[in-house]
């Protein structure tokens, strides 16, 4: 069944049939809709896509290059979030989403072989190879929590700003003896020093950086503690080098929710009370934050506004891509905001 047949059937031409399905502004609603019928009366569901695409020299789809593993996709409130707000802006322009995992296994490449217009990089590896395949393709990108380059767009929020309110918080509380719990798939792990982290991703650094002002102009040096991920036994055992041990810090500033989620309970397997012996911030302020006891003070970041911007950004690169006219980079820095509920307070006397 082809555009031919139906064309046939209805004694019209060919490109007459192609308009019904691909410029129905060609055509008058009642012919439109006459072909349409005969459509589906002869079982035609329209032109073919990969032909389509092949034509019109687009595919109808945008990357999201994520970090080497796609379930962080779909188990990460923030990033559920994010992808959401993404799908909701990019369904009116008939783009569709598709996933890039960044890892490399064998032949399978997702960054190097998927066929795109154009991709939006999401936090990932700062030393992934799958980056470099994007460019060499000169597919249109925009980057989202990643350090900006030169020539492309990025999406990133005020982590700095923000990791300094709530160091400057937890401070003003009148905590001097205070960890950080982070996370980084380059080595070292486990208790380090701000120097020991060399390679990391955009936010992790900011974050570090926001703490460090903070709690540098008030004296304090920080217990550092570094785990390989943001799983919830990631975040447990990093915990667990800031609590299991008779030195433990007063309070603590986690990279995220989910991660401050790992120790809180930490904090109850030890019997410690929080916010009464342990302070405890997160980042993100995704709905866990709210859903745990005690509810959790963190930084608040508009997921949906980025996700919002990352593809405005995105359909903007691929216009000009299309037209051949030079892209405009945006630098889009959205602010973040810090929410003090119950699990931080002053420390114990």
């Amino acid at each position: 069944m082809t555009l031919q047949t139906i064309a046939d059937h209805l004694g019209v031409s060919r490109m007459t049939v192609s308009n019904a399905f691909s410029k129905p502004d060609q055509l008058s609603a009642a012919l439109r809709e006459r072909i349409l019928s005969a459509a589906r009366e002869l079982g035609y569901v329209g032109p073919d896509p990969a032909a389509r695409a092949l034509a019109k020299g687009t595919t109808g789809a945008v990357g999201v290059l994520l970090t080497s593993s796609l379930r962080f996709a779909f188990t990460d409130l923030v990033a559920t979030g994010f992808l959401g707000a993404i799908a909701e802006e990019l369904g009116p322009t008939g783009l569709a989403i598709t996933l890039l995992t960044s890892s490399d296994r064998g032949d399978v490449i997702p960054a190097r072989d998927v066929a795109m217009d154009g991709a939006l990089v999401y936090s990932c590896d700062p030393t992934s190879t799958a980056v470099e395949y994007l460019f060499r393709r000169r597919l249109p990108l925009v980057y989202v929590d990643q350090d900006p380059v030169d020539g492309v767009s990025s999406v990133n929020v005020d982590d700095r700003s923000g990791a300094r309110a709530a160091a400057r918080h937890l401070v003003d509380l009148g905590h001097r003896e205070i960890g950080l719990l982070m996370s980084g798939l380059h080595g070292p792990h486990g208790i380090v020093t701000p120097e020991d982290v060399a390679i990391d991703g955009h936010a992790s650094k900011q974050r570090l950086l926001g703490w460090l002002d903070a709690l540098g102009a008030a004296g304090v040096r920080p217990l550092i503690a570094r785990q390989t991920g943001i799983t919830l036994e990631q975040a447990k055992t990093g915990a667990r080098l800031l609590l299991d041990r008779p030195d433990r810090p007063t309070a603590i500033l986690c990279f995220s929710d989910a991660v401050a989620y790992g120790v809180l309970q930490v904090a109850a397997d030890l019997g410690i009370r929080v916010p009464e012996e342990l302070s405890v911030a997160g980042f993100d302020d995704n709905p866990l934050a709210v859903q745990v006891r005690p509810t959790l003070t963190t930084v608040r970041q508009d997921v949906e506004a980025k996700g919002r911007a990352a593809a405005a950004a995105l359909t903007a690169a691929i216009a000009a891509a299309r037209t051949g006219e030079p892209a405009t980079p945006q630098r889009v820095l959205l602010p973040t905001e810090l929410v003090v509920r119950d699990s931080t307070a002053p420390p114990p006397a």
